[in-house]
């Protein structure tokens, strides 16, 4: 049709009436106009949020590549290291292989030399007196000869007669015409066919086969981890095995320049290993494990990153007492002040620590956990108490304290965040502990909201306390035993902080534990049964 006006593939419209050249440029022209349209439509829909997102991703898959790197780095460094130091054994070993055999070879030429140098003086020896026999024979014949000869008769019986005498005595009648050695040297052959054959089959030693960790058999509880692995093939010829372990705060794979250094145990000899009595101050645990022979070690497996989640905190010096002297988590009162530590110090330390980092915030589960808590003032007057540096919101939580049983007065518990600077605790309702008098009269009681109760049990040298913030529970246990001392129920609308006080005495702290199966396996035994200390919750 006359009037119609075509379009091109990419929406361009072209005039019947142009030129060709006229034509090429108004499709570029367009397709100009369809790109400069395009990055405007994209810029407008990348907001800064997706491009946050791409700068993250991008920076992690940097930071994995850079790791990579470094490992390759340190394979080639390995690799070198590796090459000469076998090059090295190689050689050392044919030498002592060769100096054997030029011992083995100048011992047995020593052996023919003396069998030879025995038997030529055997023989010469009987050479030597079948010579002088002969001799000695000889001359007798000869004189035998001639008084047979002679024609003198008077004479000749007597000559006859010492003649038969010499004879009778003659050295060659009582000589042996058997050699006393033989020159057979036979004996003395050699056949090392065997030994080429076994030389020949001198190659390098085979190496153990690499172990693989069976996650789903390995084990994490009462702060003791559980480790068992397996082999594709059984080899009879391996000796032990290798367990490393690291401490890490990374999920995934090992880094070249992680925090915490490889911890190596040897000598197991069966595919499984335990690590008991472990403090877990680290999210993760990494394990790897190898093979040994008698001579040569194997590769390290695939390395396993299991889960080491446990109640981690510090005591928060900058709200301790005056009289209490706060180092890392031992606690000791001293009545002329104590060594008062600069609060801003303190603050700058809690919060540069691994449970408060933003890299550690970033990568906590999804579950709720323990919580970083705001800063509050010091402590003062009579309540000598000093909190931990981490909230509790959730979860069941486990921590222990050693305390000097001659204290004149002791408590552990927890408190609300809301708790005075002259509360004491157990003294109000923001406040629940088992309090420790040795003042006048020795008392153990569990103290909540100004309310009392005495103990009837021994006093421990180590209290264990657990929480369950969802189901409000709150229990004391002889920590060396694992027998309850006394349980609070309770419900917990506010964050709750671990809370320690001491009147001349000294206590610490043991954190990065876990609940101890005992204790859960108590707890859910008594979670349908009443409270028998309803009168303090």
């Amino acid at each position: 049709m006359r009037g119609a006006v075509p379009l091109l593939t990419d929406g361009s419209v072209v005039r019947l009436s142009e030129t060709p050249g006229q034509v090429h440029l108004s499709t570029r022209y367009n397709r100009g106009m369809q790109k400069s349209i395009s990055e405007r439509t994209t810029r407008r829909t990348l907001r800064p949020e997706s491009l946050r997102k791409i700068t993250t991703t991008l920076t992690l898959k940097n930071e994995e590549i850079t790791n990579f790197i470094c490992s390759l780095k340190q394979s080639l460094d390995n690799l070198e290291a590796n090459s000469d130091r076998v090059q090295g054994d190689l050689v050392a070993e044919f030498s002592s292989l060769h100096a054997v055999l030029e011992q083995l070879k100048e011992g047995m030429l020593t052996r023919i030399k003396q069998e030879r140098a025995s038997r030529t003086y055997e023989l010469q020896s009987q050479l030597s007196a079948c010579s002088k026999a002969l001799e000695s024979s000889e001359e007798l014949l000869e004189l035998a000869n001639q008084t047979l000869c002679s024609s003198e008769t008077d004479g000749f019986m007597q000559a006859a007669k010492d003649i038969k005498d010499s004879v009778t005595m003659a050295p060659a009648f009582r000589l042996s015409l058997k050699a006393k050695a033989s020159d057979n040297m036979s004996h003395m052959m050699v056949d090392f066919s065997q030994e080429r054959e076994m030389l020949r089959g001198i190659s390098f030693l085979p190496v153990p086969a690499t172990p693989e960790i069976q996650t789903s058999e390995c084990q994490v509880c009462d702060n003791t981890v559980s480790v068992a692995w397996t082999l594709q093939e059984p080899d009879s010829k391996i000796d032990h095995y290798i367990l490393e372990h690291r401490r890490t705060n990374h999920e995934g794979p090992p880094r070249i320049r992680e925090e915490y250094p490889w911890m190596v145990v040897e000598g197991i000899r069966e595919m499984e290993h335990t690590l008991t009595g472990l403090r877990f101050d680290t999210r993760y645990m990494t394990f790897r494990v190898k093979a040994c022979n008698k001579a040569v070690a194997g590769e390290f497996s695939e390395p396993v990153t299991l889960e080491t989640h446990a109640f981690l905190f510090k005591l928060d010096a900058a709200s301790a007492h005056q009289n209490l002297k706060v180092e890392d988590l031992s606690v000791e009162w001293d009545s002329c002040g104590g060594k008062v530590q600069e609060i801003r110090k303190d603050k700058n330390r809690t919060n540069q620590s691994p449970m408060h980092s933003p890299a550690r915030a970033s990568l906590m589960s999804p579950k709720r956990g323990p919580t970083a808590r705001v800063g509050r003032d010091r402590f003062t007057a009579e309540s000598y108490t000093v909190l931990a540096d981490t909230m509790i919101d959730a979860g069941q939580q486990y921590w222990e304290v050693r305390f000097d049983k001659e204290s004149k007065a002791f408590a552990v518990g927890v408190a609300l965040r809301s708790l005075g600077r002259f509360d004491q605790l157990g003294k109000s309702s923001a406040s629940w502990c088992i309090h420790l008098n040795n003042w006048l009269q020795q008392s153990l009681t569990a103290k909540h909201n100004n309310k009392a109760r005495t103990l009837d049990c021994p006093i421990p040298d180590r209290i264990g306390v657990y929480c369950n913030y969802e189901e409000g529970v709150l229990s004391f246990y002889n920590a060396k035993l694992k027998q309850l001392m006394h349980t609070f129920k309770a419900k917990f609308t506010q964050p709750i902080i671990p809370a320690f006080m001491v009147w001349n005495g000294t206590f610490s702290v043991k954190t990065g534990l876990q609940v101890p199966s005992v204790v859960l396996s108590g707890q859910r035994k008594n979670s349908n049964t009443s409270s028998s200390n309803a009168s303090l919750t």
